[in-house]
């Protein structure tokens, strides 16, 4: 594209790199603020700009700024809401206001074009447009993280940022993983006036292995492939189909809230109850346990623990779609249906990470939990001497037969 004439491409070998390049520009040598609302690396100057990483370690520094993650679903504009797009992109233009206020400028915001960490979000369209129309005012480049969901993963377009609209750009693009599928290889894209301004401040940047013959060979090989087994249709296809399948679960099984996604980037939001939407955090790491146990591997994101991401490699096929679904709806089949009551009352774990399964049995109660030790029980309100009279043992195997 014409765009892609004007751009200036630095290769590396990592994709945390490619972030720390643009900090190193825009924040060391513009002396401005960087907002963010994503995750976006584990190098200190990555874990700065990462909310759920610096929330855990030493806070947020004072040039950060966070913007609400345009979250449609459990977010504070909801799919209700007359205009979540403006809504959401106006936070950005009241952070930008205050910032200004305290005497300091913008220099960046930096976005997943497809929050994963933050649950698998689909930002709504125009989203970004709206953003950048309020960071460019204010000085700033809008820096899009593609390193997770780029190179034809979301199936409509090669990159996820073209979901908001084909007349989108980005000022700056951020590559990895799927551009050398497994070989550390990395890149950033930009303007060549970006570059060329942060060639004028006088700091060189080399990357030792960024852009080695062999890298690059692998990267074209990386392209070829994508090209000629046409995986960003594949994807598409696939994802449909996926997409099709876990929405028919989400109709059978209450404790899934919400199907989302594009392509082979997907998500599943487990609820406890559907008024409320408040995270299963405690069913879902259940379920990525057993689904563990069968030879599939799944793990969950968002705040709350409780977003199933599929995120598989684009070779997915429609049939390893159906397994996977079906497994699923086999293990939430059989975990709501083993709700067992003893004396008129439900027992659940207190202190347990998985809901507490009940069997009585030759007057031995046996449980599974993800506890080492044996978990603490509570029935209405009665603790462990409601089982007076009864052996307790922590039995895994013998749940797993039942499971």
């Amino acid at each position: 594209s014409t765009s892609a004439l004007r751009s200036l491409f630095l290769f590396q070998n990592t994709g945390s790199t490619p972030k720390e390049l643009v900090i190193m520009r825009k924040l060391l040598f513009s002396s401005a603020d960087c907002f963010l609302s994503a995750y976006h690396g584990h190098l200190t100057s990555l874990i700065d700009i990462s909310p759920y990483k610096f929330r855990n370690l030493e806070g947020q520094k004072e040039w950060v700024h966070v913007a609400p993650v345009p979250d449609t679903y459990r977010g504070l504009y909801r799919e209700d809401h007359e205009d979540p797009v403006t809504a959401y992109a106006n936070e950005v233009k009241n952070i930008i206001e205050q910032a200004h206020k305290k005497g300091r400028k913008i220099a960046a915001f930096f976005a997943e074009s497809l929050p994963s960490v933050g649950g698998q979000i689909i930002p709504p369209e125009g989203y970004f447009q709206k953003v950048a129309e309020h960071v460019h005012k204010a000085g700033g480049v809008f820096v899009a993280d593609e390193i997770q969901v780029g190179f034809g993963r979301v199936g409509k377009h090669f990159w996820a940022f073209q979901l908001q609209g084909e007349e989108f750009i980005p000022d700056i693009v951020t590559m990895g993983k799927p551009i050398g599928n497994g070989h550390p290889l990395a890149c950033v894209a930009t303007t060549k006036e970006i570059a060329e301004a942060f060639a004028a401040t006088g700091v060189e940047y080399f990357n030792t292995f960024g852009g080695n013959p062999v890298s690059c060979a692998i990267g074209l090989a990386v392209l070829d492939v994508i090209e000629k087994e046409q995986l960003q249709v594949h994807a598409t296809e696939v994802g449909n189909f996926l997409m099709k399948l876990l929405t028919e679960q989400k109709i059978k099984h209450p404790i899934i809230g919400d199907v989302r996604g594009s392509g082979l980037f997907i998500g599943v939001d487990l609820i406890k109850d559907q008024a409320k939407r408040t995270p299963a955090t405690e069913e879902a790491e259940y379920l990525i346990t057993r689904l563990k146990e069968e030879y599939i591997l799944l793990s969950t994101d968002g705040p709350g623990r409780n977003v199933l991401k599929f995120k598989p490699p684009m070779c997915f096929t429609m049939e390893d779609a159906k397994f996977v679904v079906d497994t699923i709806d086999k293990l939430l089949t059989a975990f709501t249906s083993k709700q067992f009551t003893f004396s008129n009352r439900t027992f659940y774990s207190k202190d347990a990470h998985t809901p507490l399964q009940v069997l009585l049995w030759q007057r031995v109660v046996f449980t599974y939990s993800n506890c080492q030790s044996y978990p603490n029980f509570i029935g209405e309100s009665h603790l462990l001497d409601a089982f007076d009279g009864f052996c307790i043992i922590h039995a895994h195997s013998v749940l797993n037969k039942l499971v």
